[in-house]
């Protein structure tokens, strides 16, 4: 079995604006398709949490 390996990234707070910024539209993206956004959603909160 192969192990998933954890990766971090180091972010200034104008970059985490930036990919928030980016995470918000492409959720917004997704609901205009009627896609889901859980994965989004995630990744949002664990990014501003860092704020």
């Amino acid at each position: 079995m192969m192990k998933n390996k954890k990766r971090y990234l180091y972010l200034n707070d104008e970059e985490t604006r930036l990919v928030v910024q980016s995470l918000i539209r492409f959720k917004n993206k997704l609901q205009q398709q009627g896609r889901f956004t859980d994965c989004v959603d995630e990744l949002i909160l664990k990014v501003s949490d860092t704020l």
